[in-house]
């Protein structure tokens, strides 16, 4: 029962003795070889004009400035999206320039990106220059069309280009062709925000803030936005986005944030000074995706843009009783995609590569939730589709490490033409639509192309460790200096400990969350929850030792801070 669990092989040496050891074995095992890797200063990220197209794009956005032209941003319905369109608009303000505004697609009347129908929807609010943010590389009809309309279009995106750019009049994005940008791995929120310093640089040089009496925008205090879009999206974490999130993290745990994400962190009853990435990724990041999900992204957008705080609650209320209608409907779906996966998931054995569910009543603005969470349950890369119309349907995909979704649709896109109508994503999250009799034909070829990649991925079924925590460490101190040492996230992965502990007591919270406590060798005691369990088993089995995968956290209540294991895996020790 579980997962077995490997620990992390570690050969470098110490990076510096000014490090706690514990500390220093977790960035080795990430392969950070230097300890200047961990330097988190603005002054390590990589300067914007790496980034073909970006003087092109920013000298078309400072002419629209100079002249009041009418910009309109196209956003995307999730937090990337949000978090993009709230950083330019709110750069594009401090540069003195108001005649701006955004759309976002309403997924249910105009899907995914800039389609003709939104370009006419901004053609008729009279937009001189489109510019989109976390959406456009593929979206070769929308960009034709505002062209044809005689606007301007400049496409910033992060998403993987296919083999036809659109013909915009600049494009922006780290992952296409001749691109020298060092980070591939940019959200759109960062593609987004090197704009709007590029947008400053050349403002600067044609004095466009003194000749208006302007202060200098200082634009490192959108990162706690910039921060919340690059965690949500899920991306990696690489030396150039952990810059980006450590200092967006160090404004909100400061209280040096927008009011709105203050709010949002304030209604999920979390400690902003204890906040962390992760925090980010399941506090804030649901909060804004709700909105798109079930209603209008507006709203998440709003709260972001808000300037006073009492607005700010309200609409962080909102979106947060938003969050509840969309778990429970997740909820309800995912118990049903789990009754449709029954005919075929029996056992590890008979499990097929991939997953692919559907139901004629699911809810479009969730099935990207339900297959990351069938994802995590069976790890194998999910597809989750529901009615676009009643000819398409549409899907959301979730990967595993290891299998770059994005090009597995390519390839079946290649292999078996006429299926697919359209895709687009990157390595762990895609979307896609397709006519609804196709779906058998597509899971055919989907899982078809799978095998081949899955075949190698046994890692996937193995819980990797940073090794044993000793008794004198399951402490406060250092569950706290963890907190603060990240940011962890996608392909920077927070710690893991595993180890043996002798079960004091157990109990089920809600019918569905256990908690526990350990004794430790010291004869000291420590609490310790499980998230999800399944509750035929625990807390039902009896047990005195029990092999667990950990994280090691700050339980925070009523003011008192305690030490808290997570558990990530638990089973019965037999050994």
């Amino acid at each position: 029962m579980g997962l077995p669990i490997v620990r992390r092989n570690i050969e470098y040496s110490p990076l510096s003795n000014e490090l706690h050891p514990v500390l220093d074995r977790i960035y080795r095992g990430r392969q950070i070889a230097s300890i200047n890797e961990l330097d988190h200063r603005v002054s390590g990220l990589h300067h914007y004009r790496e980034l073909k197209g970006i003087d092109e794009a920013a000298s078309l956005l400072v002419a629209a400035i100079q002249t009041n032209k009418r910009i309109i941003i196209v956003g995307d319905f999730d937090a990337d999206g949000a978090t993009s369109t709230a950083v330019c608009i709110l750069s594009l303000r401090q540069m003195g320039h108001s005649n701006i505004d955004y759309l976002v697609p309403n997924r249910f009347d105009f899907g995914y990106g800039l389609s003709e129908g939104i370009v006419d929807v901004a053609h008729s609010q009279g937009a001189e220059l489109l510019l989109t943010v976390d959406n456009g590389i593929a979206c070769l009809a929308g960009v034709s069309r505002a062209k044809s309309l005689g606007m301007q279009v400049i496409v910033t995106d992060h998403h993987l280009p296919g083999n036809e750019l659109p013909l915009a009049d600049a494009i922006v994005n780290p992952n296409q062709k001749e691109c020298t940008f060092p980070s591939k791995n940019l959200a759109g929120v960062g593609v987004a925000f090197y704009l709007m310093l590029a947008c400053r640089a050349q403002l600067q040089e044609k004095q466009w803030f003194s000749s208006h009496n302007l202060p200098v925008p200082n634009l490192a205090t959108l990162l706690d936005i910039v921060a919340v879009g690059t965690v949500a999206d899920v991306v990696v974490l690489d030396k150039n986005n952990r810059v980006l999130v450590h200092q967006g993290l160090q404004r909100i745990r400061s209280g040096k944030c927008r009011p709105g994400i203050r709010a949002l962190v304030e209604v999920a009853r979390r400690e902003i000074s204890h906040l962390s990435a992760a925090d980010l990724g399941f506090v804030v990041g649901p909060r804004l995706n709700a909105a798109g999900r079930l209603e209008d992204m507006a709203l998440g957008i709003e709260c972001l843009l808000c300037e006073d705080d009492t607005q700010a609650r309200h609409m962080a209320a909102e979106l947060d009783g938003l969050n509840q209608q969309r778990r429970a409907i997740e909820e309800s779906m995912k118990a049903e995609a789990e009754m449709v996966l029954q005919s075929v998931v029996l056992g590890e054995a008979t499990m097929p590569s991939a997953l692919v569910v559907y139901k004629e009543d699911f809810h479009q603005g969730v099935i990207g939730i339900v297959a990351g969470r069938i994802k995590e349950k069976y790890r194998r890369p999910t597809i989750a589709f529901a009615h676009q119309d009643e000819q398409i349907i549409k899907g959301s995909a979730r990967s595993v490490p290891g299998l770059h979704i994005r090009d597995v649709l390519d390839e079946v896109n290649r292999l078996y033409p006429g299926i697919i109508i359209k895709f687009g994503g990157h390595a762990m999250a895609a979307g896609l639509s397709l006519p609804a009799i196709k779906l058998k034909e597509f899971e055919v070829a989907f899982q078809t192309i799978t095998d081949r990649y899955m075949a190698k991925a046994g890692e996937l079924f193995t819980i990797v460790s940073d090794g044993e925590l000793a008794d004198n460490e399951l402490d406060l101190s250092l569950a706290k200096t963890l907190r603060q040492a990240g940011p962890f996230g996608q392909g920077f992965e927070p710690p893991l400990f595993d180890g043996i502990f002798e079960l004091v007591s157990q109990k089920l919270l809600q019918e569905k969350h256990l908690k526990v406590v350990f004794r430790l060798p010291s004869g000291n005691e420590v609490d310790a929850i499980a998230f999800n369990v399944d509750n035929k088993i625990w807390p039902n089995i009896a047990a005195k030792w029990v092999q667990v995968a950990y994280r090691l956290d700050v339980n925070v209540f009523r003011g008192k801070e305690t030490v808290q294991l997570m558990i990530e895996e638990l089973s019965v020790y037999e050994g």
